[in-house]
């Protein structure tokens, strides 16, 4: 990394019952590649006091990618989709034109269960080609994803390419997602192994790069093309994301991503209107947020 890296920190957000630590968007880092949107859910103990319920909301110009560490979840949809997913997994739902969808602890773990529920809520801004093609949904078992080890580390290729193997979970776009685990303390150049803008979250343990240490929790961001040397102590685990900048803009509102500020604002007025495609029998529905400006940028 050179002195044009960025340290961004996780902020605190209320989303409902929970509170969640958003990664990005970032006020002077809006994306890392097609990135738009990470944030981190928990860890959190879930019981008979607190259990997951988001209600249904809708998604448009994006793909949503859960990774969990710790906990499951049930996914629901508008496309009949019931699935759940465990830690190692991979869901992704491709929004497209538009999708609805709920995230709830599932009923089998309702009945007293005390576990703890940790991972990553990621969404990943769609081509302008892809904006509003047919919405879709992808489940990955772990024991699908490329793994592999070097005497420094042990890697997991969740979603594109890196290191010259590719992730079976579909993607649109260049990037790479990794799950990294070292061992010992390592020395790592990410560069050398993925192609675009470089994202690292600190899960846990320590990480140095040009002589800062980088706090547990945020996100280390080097641009394409520069060296991102970082040093790891022992038993560090990190998240590393990005790939090419997708080459318009993009405007984000609410569950709502896209090039033109005219899609969302018809996204908006269709989700108000219920004439949104919503799923057959849920009877939640989590109303659109008021706001004044609600395209800025």
């Amino acid at each position: 990394m050179s002195h044009s890296g960025m340290i961004i920190p996780e902020r605190s957000r209320d989303i409902g019952d929970f509170l969640v630590g958003r990664l990005l968007p970032f006020r002077k880092k809006r994306m890392i590649g097609p990135f738009i949107f990470i944030d981190h859910m928990g860890p959190v103990t879930l019981g008979p006091e607190r259990y997951m319920d988001v209600g249904q909301h809708p998604h448009i110009g994006l793909a949503t990618l859960t990774y969990l560490f710790e906990g499951t979840i049930e996914h629901r949809d508008g496309l009949g989709t019931r699935q759940g997913i465990e830690p190692g997994s991979v869901n992704l739902m491709v929004a497209g034109r538009g999708v609805t969808h709920t995230e709830r602890t599932p009923e089998e773990m309702r009945k007293g269960t005390v576990f703890t529920l940790h991972g990553y809520q990621i969404w990943i801004a769609l081509p302008k080609a892809q904006e509003t093609m047919a919405p879709a949904f992808f489940h990955t078992a772990a024991g699908d994803l490329p793994q592999w080890k070097t005497p420094l580390a042990s890697y997991m290729l969740i979603c594109g390419k890196a290191f010259g193997k590719e992730s079976p979970v579909p993607h649109y776009s260049e990037l790479f997602l990794l799950e990294v685990k070292t061992g010992g303390k390592a020395d790592l150049n990410l560069a050398e192994g993925v192609q675009g803008e470089i994202g690292i979250v600190v899960v846990s343990g320590s990480v140095q790069a040009c002589a800062t240490e980088i706090p547990v929790g945020s996100i280390l961001y080097s641009k394409a093309g520069e060296t991102c040397k970082i040093s790891c102590g022992a038993n560090t685990h990190l998240m590393v994301f990005g790939g090419e900048p997708l080459p318009e803009e993009r405007f984000i509102h609410w569950n709502f991503v896209a090039s033109e500020r005219s899609k969302i604002e018809a996204a908006r007025q269709a989700w108000k209107d219920q004439t949104f495609p919503m799923m057959a029998g849920e009877k939640s529905y989590i109303p659109l947020p008021e706001s004044k400006s609600p395209l800025k940028n």
